[in-house]
């Protein structure tokens, strides 16, 4: 697979882009691995999800973020729908597995971190609002597997707290700045913080976009940020809460087109003191060269008028123009030929 970041997780690693699915299957597990193929399809790395286990995550009175579901009673109704069986999480890893795809879910509870262990992920995922548990956070680190740090509740100190606890662990990290804004609005991104984490933690970054279009992502790529993670859709027109906060699959693919593009760009720093052969070839074409103006005779002594500049630029350089004022022609020439310096008498 590649890029290679989950795998040996480094700064200045290849960026890899993670499709994330949420809960935009509502349910359904054939949508879950819809869900895989168009990430597939559409170039990303990975394909993440979330695991919810009701009991073991949340109470009966846990209150909405937003009231969308007319099926639902309750959020912890809801949660209850989301659920999938070991067997169905594993089918959704093979399926990964199949197409390419690094298989990464959220874990929210210590039920579903020891799921998610006999299933196999290539990295912990750690959601915003499990930054301070750290029970959960002992857990992931102790597996050895890298681990993904979403901060988009936290103020610094509590990014701090958790940062220092996964690293005391040894284990690969990556903070990832995140905003738990859904749509989050331009001025609400922070793609300021990416630089500063890498600076104040020294390990891989990333962004945890939730803005519903492709340009934060296509930003932080322009930062070398190693980890890109994106809520995707199938459709503006599926149901659910994360839709608001997703760029659909088409997206998706100009998304992970631009990053490759972007890391190309980076890749390859651009001198002006040696010009590529792609360049050069094109100065003849589009540079311009002194021609004569109009049919001149032997032994005409140049005047400004006498002379233009014109394409192509494969005789004397129209910066050298005011240069043959005042020298005789040797030779007749016809309007628009290009001058050389054979066509001139010495200078005396």
């Amino acid at each position: 697979m590649s890029p290679t970041w989950l795998q040996q997780p480094e700064p200045g690693s290849s960026c890899a882009v993670i499709a994330e699915v949420s809960q935009s299957h509502d349910g359904s597990l054939g949508m879950a691995h819809a869900f895989i193929d168009a990430a597939a399809d559409a170039g990303a790395d990975a394909i993440k999800f979330q695991t919810h286990i009701a009991d073991a995550e949340g109470t009966p009175g846990e209150p909405w973020r937003t009231r969308f579901s007319p099926q639902d009673e309750t959020r912890f109704d809801y949660w209850r729908r989301m659920e999938f069986s070991a067997e169905q999480w594993h089918g959704l890893k093979l399926h990964a597995d199949k197409r390419g795809l690094h298989f990464l879910s959220s874990p929210f509870s210590m039920a579903a971190l020891d799921l998610l262990s006999r299933i196999g992920v290539g990295a912990w995922k750690v959601a915003s609002g499990e930054i301070n548990n750290d029970p959960l956070l002992d857990a992931m680190a102790a597996t050895g597997l890298p681990m993904l740090l979403s901060t988009g509740m936290s103020p610094m100190s509590e990014i701090d707290a958790a940062v220092e606890r996964v690293r005391s662990r040894g284990v690969p990290l990556a903070v990832m700045q995140c905003t738990s804004t859904y749509p989050c609005p331009p001025e609400l991104v922070g793609i300021n913080l990416i630089p500063e984490f890498r600076a104040r933690y020294g390990c891989a970054v990333g962004l945890s976009d939730h803005s519903a279009v492709i340009y934060p992502g296509l930003a932080a790529a322009t930062l070398g940020v190693e980890v890109l993670e994106v809520h995707i859709t199938l459709s503006r027109e599926m149901f659910g809460p994360d839709i608001v906060a997703s760029i659909t699959t088409a997206e998706l693919r100009q998304l992970v087109e631009g990053v490759r593009f972007i890391e190309k760009m980076r890749a390859s720093p651009a001198d002006k003191a040696a010009l590529p052969d792609s360049v050069t070839a094109l100065r003849d074409i589009f540079m311009k060269s002194v021609v004569a103006a109009a049919d001149l005779e032997a032994g005409t002594r140049l005047r400004p008028e006498h002379l233009t500049t014109k394409k192509p630029g494969t005789g004397i350089p129209a910066k050298d123009c005011h240069t043959l004022v005042g020298r005789r022609l040797k030779r007749s020439v016809r309007r628009d030929t290009l001058l050389a310096l054979d066509d001139l008498e010495e200078i005396r």
